[in-house]
């Protein structure tokens, strides 16, 4: 089956959508064969993604934080109140074309970057005994260094190896890349902001990979979609979550956002569509009608019904319409911004339609491009504003280009991850419908955590030093929050330390120290003079290097924003080091405090040690002065016996 042109950044874009099915859906528009879905299970608990701001966006998640915080005690007062589970999500549709989300498994826990995916159903990682996988964020599964793994032995209800002793998958994709592996059970847990307690579950363990998973920079995938393997469906039948999930994604040029696993109480204005568990084995719309700046595009609606229908999923990037679906909405949109300068896309290979004139200012788009309504067989709409369906320009400023494109010859419209920016989308699986609910969800990432009945964070360390350390605390159990509640009072960060492992001999990595600072300093939004190497040791075959951050120039410590900023960047491994450096780990970090004191208060010592010198001056000479003013009046009698002398001139 043959791929639809795709948007630029292929590698991120053609990642595909697994489900436990021969062949899956693919993040390239196109779809595999569908095998009846297994539902039938019902009741829940919470992930959330994490965000990344740009600057344009730090303004608006202040100002709905209030809002936010009010309409969350509607979201989290739902429900059975059953535990839920909090987790972090990393990267964003730009950048790396999916969402990842860490996980823990086994026991001790090894940590994983997952791609959090709601078409596909098989959650697995590398395996220590995987005879070609690429080079990932993290190292391998280890399964004989866990206490609690068990091989999933081979049975008539899934395919065995070759001796039959253990339970295989094998996934396909549609542009030819694929998994394979093992089925193993195990401990997974979801971190130490969650309240969910870790629960045994049955993943894969990855034993071949090809293609775009060789080269993807996340571990594996986290399956949310329906059928036995996914998490989702594992947890409802053990009981511990609710037959639904959610998912809100950060706008333009923001990553994150926030996931939760569960049911959540509607907001009264979320719009519904119907979704029809058995049209197709994934997450499916009732979409009727598209209109453009409030027109109508002239299309009949069956257009929307062909093939899988209309399939909302999360691990696509973009979206993509059926040919004639596409080509009336490109044309209406091009029609509202006749006035704008169409240029090249940032990849030659692809013949993307960009519009430069619209100001790089991305929150005032919707003064230029027109509002997109998709309206559902109920009658309600999802509106979509230009953040929903266009992207920015990697190489040209204040450019922007269309995030829809043509699927050419398969009928299935598939709405990804763009589509759904800033919207809040309910998977109410046992209830066959999808919500849609607009709203900041960076702002709505961090109002979770502050209605959150569990602790988050443990007694706070030394006031001079606070340290970290990610083999016993995951940085993700540290939300942005927590470290500010660490850094209120009077006190200051005075410099930043961490500890980095790299899977590059120490020799090799000495050769690329600049390139690594550089690559830091971009990601962490500092200058490259603030980061400073301290030392480097070998560990293995791979090298630790310990890092200082200091403060800029001549400042004496960091504002409490802006150390919050570059901790959380570090903890949420969001600094994205060259390809050929490979994965690496944070090992442990540490933070120097000094108190916050006025000149006063700093210079008190002196002042006091001053003013003590000046009274004991003051009084030795007052001292003197008076006993030589009583020697000059202090006449003896005149001794008979000697002349009286006169006084000698000067």
């Amino acid at each position: 089956m043959g791929l639809p042109p795709g948007p630029p950044g292929a590698g991120a874009l053609l990642f595909f959508i697994l489900f436990f099915l021969p062949r899956e859906l693919g993040v390239s528009g196109h779809l595999g064969s569908p095998a009846a879905p297994d539902l039938g299970l019902k009741t829940g608990m919470i992930l959330p993604l994490d965000f990344r701001e740009a600057n344009s966006s730090r303004i608006e998640a202040i100002q709905a934080d209030r809002g936010a915080r009010r309409r969350l005690r509607l979201l989290q007062g739902a429900g059975d109140h059953k535990q839920s589970a909090r987790m972090r999500l990393y990267d964003d549709l730009l950048t790396r074309g999916y969402y990842t989300t860490r996980l823990m498994i086994g026991t001790p826990p090894q940590e994983f970057a997952l791609i959090v995916d709601s078409g596909s159903t098989v959650t697995y990682v590398p395996c220590s005994t995987c005879q070609h996988c690429g080079l990932h964020q993290d190292p391998r599964f280890q399964p004989d260094e866990s206490s609690t793994y068990e091989p999933l032995k081979c049975n008539a209800e899934c395919s065995c190896d070759e001796e039959k002793n253990q339970c295989t998958y094998d996934r396909q994709y549609a542009e030819r890349s694929t998994s394979s592996g093992v089925l193993g059970e195990d401990v997974i847990s979801f971190g130490n902001e969650s309240n969910l307690a870790p629960q045994r579950a049955v993943f894969g363990c990855e034993n071949s990979e090809t293609g775009d998973l060789f080269s993807q920079h996340a571990d594996g995938i986290m399956g949310l979609g329906h059928g036995p393997l996914s998490v989702v469906d594992q947890l409802v039948k053990k009981g511990v979550i609710s037959d639904s999930f959610s998912l809100c994604y950060g706008g333009m040029g923001v990553g994150g956002g926030a996931m939760v696993l569960g049911e959540i109480s509607p907001p009264p204005d979320m719009v519904f569509s119907y979704s029809d568990a058995h049209r197709s084995p994934y997450y499916n719309l009732d979409l009727k009608e598209i209109r453009v700046a409030g027109k109508k595009l002239l299309l009949k609606s069956r257009i929307f019904n062909g093939k899988h229908g209309t399939v909302l999923d999360s691990g696509t990037t973009y979206a993509y319409l059926p040919t004639e679906a596409f080509t009336s909405l490109r044309d209406a949109v091009m029609n509202h911004v006749a006035s704008l300068k169409l240029i090249s896309g940032p990849d030659p290979n692809f013949k993307d339609i960009c519009f430069y004139g619209a100001g790089s200012d991305a929150s005032h788009l919707s003064e230029t491009f027109p509002e997109v309504d998709m309206v559902f067989g109920n009658g309600q709409k999802l509106l979509l504003s230009p953040e929903n369906y266009l992207f920015q320009h990697s190489k040209v400023k204040g450019a922007y280009c269309l995030g829809i494109f043509n699927n050419e010859n398969d009928q299935t419209t598939l709405l990804g991850g763009i589509i759904v920016r800033n919207t809040l989308v309910m998977y109410d699986r046992a209830k066959q419908r999808v919500g849609f609910w607009k709203t900041n969800c960076s702002s709505l990432q961090k109002n979770v955590q502050l209605f959150n009945d569990s602790p988050l964070l443990a007694p706070a360390p030394s006031p001079s030093v606070i340290t970290g350390n990610s083999t016993e605390a995951p940085f993700s159990a540290l939300p942005p929050k927590a470290l500010s509640d660490l850094l209120a009072g009077d006190l200051n960060v005075s410099i930043i330390s961490f500890d980095m492992h790299v899977n590059i001999n120490k020799s090799e990595m000495m050769k690329h120290l600049p390139e690594l600072s550089e690559a830091m300093a971009r990601d962490l939004e500092v200058n490259v003079s603030q980061v400073n190497f301290v030392r480097i040791e070998s560990e293995g075959q791979g090298t630790f290097i310990q890092w200082d951050i200091s403060p800029l120039g001549s400042t004496r410590h960091f504002s409490r924003d802006a150390a919050v900023d570059i901790i959380t960047r570090l903890l949420e491994y969001r600094v994205r080091l060259p390809e050929n450096f490979g994965p690496y780990k944070i090992m442990s970090w540490k933070v120097g405090l000094t108190s916050e004191r006025t000149w006063w208060k700093r210079h008190l010592l002196t002042i006091a040690g001053g003013s003590l010198g000046i009274i004991v001056v003051a009084f030795i000479s007052a001292f003197l002065l008076w006993r030589h003013q009583q020697r000059e009046n202090a006449y003896a009698p005149v001794n008979p016996d000697q002349p009286e002398q006169e006084l000698q001139p000067l």
